[in-house]
C-alpha cells in the first residue's frame, strides 16, 4: 500500500525523513490534515495521529511543527524540540510560510491544496526546510530567501542541498489574470499568454529560484504532478472550487540513523 508520495533524491539520504500525504482512501489516514479550514477536529487529529504513527519507528517519536501560513515570505528557524500547531493552532508558528531546523527528531510541515510545497535538505550541515509558496510567496522569492537564511544561520552550501518540489497546480491548469501575471512578466519561461488570460507555471518559477540560489539542477526533483489534474489523489482548491481539505508535505531529521 502506498501511504505517501516521496522523492527519490531525498530517499537516498538515510538521515532525512520526508513524506507527502495523499487522498488515497486505502491509506491509514483519510482526508484533510488541516486544522484551520473548519473540518471536524476529531477527524483531523485522527489523521495526524495516523501520520505520526506511520513515520514513527521503534526508536523514534517525532515532534511536529506547523505554521499559520499567510502567503508571506516570513521564515522561522525552529530551535526547540516540541509540537507546535499540531494539536491546536493556538501555538502554531505565527505568520510564517517557511520553516528551517537542524534539530533531530523534528518534522517541519506545510499544508497546501494547489500552492507549491518545497522541501530542502542540506546533507552536509544536516539542516532541513519546508516552504509554502503560492503565487504571492513565489513573487516575493520565499524559496530563494529560505536558502539565503540557511546559508546565514547554518553555513549551508547550496550545492549540498537536495530539493523536492511537491505536487501543486501546474501550468496546464493555473489560469491567472493580469493582476497576478504582472509580477512574472520578466520570467517569460513561466508565463503563457492566452487571449486576455495567462497560464502560470508556479513549480517552474520556484525551481528557477532554487537554481538562482545556487542549487545544482540535478539536485532538484520536481514531482511533475498537477493537483488539479490529479484531484483524486491530492486536494485542489481551484479544481474543487474552494475545498476545505489540505494535504501535508513534511521533512525532518532522524535522531537515529
Amino acid at each position: 500500500m502506498v501511504e505517501f508520495y516521496r522523492f527519490n533524491g531525498l530517499q537516498k539520504h538515510e538521515r532525512c525523513v520526508h513524506a507527502v500525504t495523499t487522498k488515497n482512501p486505502k491509506a491509514a489516514y483519510e482526508g484533510s490534515l488541516a486544522l484551520h479550514t473548519g473540518e471536524a477536529y476529531s477527524q483531523i487529529m485522527q489523521n495526524r495521529k495516523q501520520i505520526a504513527s506511520l513515520l514513527k519507528s521503534d526508536t523514534e517519536k517525532y515532534r511536529f511543527i506547523a505554521a499559520n501560513q499567510t502567503h508571506s515570505s516570513h521564515i522561522k528557524v525552529i530551535t526547540k524540540r516540541q509540537n507546535r500547531g499540531w494539536e491546536t493552532m493556538d501555538n502554531a508558528v505565527l505568520d510564517c510560510d517557511a520553516l528551517i531546523t537542524d534539530l533531530k527528531g523534528v518534522i517541519l510541515t506545510v499544508l497546501t491544496a494547489d500552492c507549491v510545497p518545497v522541501l530542502l535538505y542540506d546533507a552536509q550541515q544536516e539542516v532541513v526546510a519546508a516552504i509554502h509558496a503560492g503565487w504571492r510567496g513565489t513573487q516575493t522569492t520565499i524559496v530563494f530567501k529560505t536558502m539565503e537564511k540557511m546559508k546565514e544561520v547554518f553555513n549551508s552550501n547550496p550545492q549540498d542541498v537536495v530539493a523536492g518540489i511537491a505536487p501543486s497546480i501546474g501550468r496546464c491548469c493555473y489560469e491567472v489574470g493580469e493582476d497576478v501575471a504582472q509580477y512574472f512578466t520578466a520570467q517569460h519561461e513561466v508565463l503563457d499568454k492566452i487571449g486576455d488570460k495567462y497560464k502560470l507555471d508556479l513549480p517552474l518559477a520556484n525551481k528557477i529560484q532554487l537554481l538562482n540560489a545556487g542549487l545544482l539542477e540535478e539536485n532538484i526533483e520536481m514531482s511533475g504532478i498537477c493537483t488539479a489534474c490529479e484531484v483524486k489523489r491530492f486536494f485542489s482548491y481551484r479544481k474543487e472550487q474552494g475545498c476545505s481539505g489540505r494535504f501535508m508535505s513534511m521533512i525532518g531529521l532522524k535522531q537515529n540513523a
